[in-house]
C-alpha cells in the first residue's frame, strides 16, 4: 500500500510583479507520508510559503502561473474545480498562518469563527458549539465556556496560536500545514505550541507540514526535513541524517548560524552577501555567489540532485563539499 498522502513533482510557481515575472518556485519534487512530520526550512523570500499553500492553490490565480504537479491522494490538485477545491480546504487540509493576531476578526468572538467553520460543513448551532468548546478544551484553552465567548484581542499571541489550531482541526484533516506557527511567542510558549501540535498529530494520526526558518523546531518535532533557497530545494532526507552530516554548503552555512551552547566562545557564521534575483535567469548553483566553497564549476551548470546515503539527497557539484 502506498503510504504517500501528497506528492509533488516538477512544481514551479511564477509570479506576475510589477517588476516582472518571479520565479518563486522552481522545478521541486518531495513527498509527504500519511502521519509523517515534514519540515520545509530556509531563509525568508526562499519559497517556503509559497510552496505550502500552493498545495491549496491559495494563490491569487490572476497573477500566478502553476507548473508540474501537486497530487493529494492521487487526486490531481491543479485540475480541481473552485467546488472541489472548497470541499477539499479546511475537510481534507488546513492551515494555519503565520501571525495569529491578523488572522482571526477582531470583531467576532473566538467561539463563533471556530463555530461558523463547523456551520458551514453542516453542523446545527447547537452541534456547533458543543464542538468548539471540546476543541478549544483539547488544544488547552480553559475554561473552554469562557474562552468561547472572548474576542481575539483579549487572548494572548500563545491563546491565539492555540485558537488557529483549533480552528484548523475542527474537520480533522488528512494534512495540516503550519507555516510559521511560533512567530512572535516566547520560548516557553513556543515549546508549548510544538508539543502540542505533536500530540495532537498522534492522536488524530494526521500528516503535518512545518514551514520554518528555525532548524531548532526542525530538530524538536520533524522526522524529515527539506532545505529551500531561491526556489529550489538543495538537500533532504531524515533528520538525523541533515544534522549529522550535512551535505550542502548552505545547509552547513544555516548550521553554522545557530548559537551553540557548548561553543559559546565560537564567533557565529553570517552568510555574506543576498539570494539570487528571481526574476532573472539563474546560471549554475544559486548558492555559488554566497558559498565559500565555490569551484568555476558551480557557476556554470546547475547542480542536479545527488542521492546519498538512505533518503538523503543533495544538489551540489563540488566534490569537497560532501568528502
Amino acid at each position: 500500500m502506498d503510504n504517500t498522502l501528497v506528492s509533488v513533482r516538477s512544481l514551479r510557481v511564477n509570479l506576475m510583479s510589477p517588476h516582472g515575472i518571479v520565479h518563486a518556485v522552481r522545478n521541486i519534487n518531495f513527498d509527504i507520508g500519511r502521519g509523517e512530520i515534514l519540515g520545509i526550512v530556509g531563509e525568508s523570500g526562499c519559497g517556503k510559503t509559497m510552496t505550502a499553500k500552493s498545495i491549496l492553490r491559495l494563490h491569487d490565480e490572476r497573477k500566478i502561473l502553476y507548473g508540474g504537479s501537486i497530487s493529494f491522494e492521487g487526486r490531481d490538485i491543479f485540475g480541481l474545480n473552485q467546488k472541489e477545491l472548497a470541499a477539499m480546504r479546511g475537510a481534507d487540509v488546513a492551515m494555519i498562518f503565520q501571525d495569529p493576531m491578523t488572522a482571526l476578526n477582531p470583531l467576532h468572538r473566538v467561539g463563533d469563527q471556530i463555530g461558523e467553520m463547523l456551520v458551514y460543513r453542516g453542523a446545527s448551532r447547537a452541534e456547533a458549539k458543543e464542538k468548539t468548546l471540546a476543541l478549544l478544551e483539547d488544544v488547552g484553552i480553559h475554561p473552554a465556556a469562557e474562552r468561547y465567548r472572548q474576542y481575539p484581542f483579549e487572548m494572548s499571541g500563545g491563546m491565539l496560536q492555540r485558537v488557529m489550531i483549533a480552528l484548523a482541526l475542527s474537520h480533522k484533516p488528512k494534512l495540516l500545514i503550519a507555516d510559521e506557527p511560533t512567530t512572535a511567542l516566547d520560548m516557553t510558549v513556543q515549546a508549548q505550541i510544538l508539543k502540542l501540535l505533536v500530540d495532537l498529530q498522534k492522536k488524530n494520526n494526521m500528516s503535518i507540514l512545518i514551514i520554518t526558518h528555525n532548524f531548532g523546531i526542525i530538530a524538536e518535532i520533524c522526522s524529515r526535513v527539506a532545505v529551500m533557497y531561491a526556489g529550489v530545494i538543495v538537500e533532504s532526507g531524515e533528520v538525523h541524517e541533515i544534522f549529522h552530516e550535512p551535505r550542502h554548503p548552505y545547509t552547513r552555512d544555516l548550521m553554522m548560524s545557530i548559537p551553540q551552547p557548548k561553543a559559546a566562545h565560537r564567533k557565529l557564521l553570517t552568510i555574506p552577501g543576498m539570494p539570487p534575483d528571481l526574476r532573472e535567469k539563474i546560471s549554475g548553483c544559486p548558492y555559488a555567489p554566497r558559498c565559500g566553497q565555490v569551484q568555476d564549476a558551480c557557476r556554470v551548470s546547475a547542480p542536479e540532485m545527488r542521492q546519498g546515503p538512505d533518503s538523503h539527497s543533495y544538489a551540489c557539484c563540488n566534490e569537497i563539499c560532501y568528502a
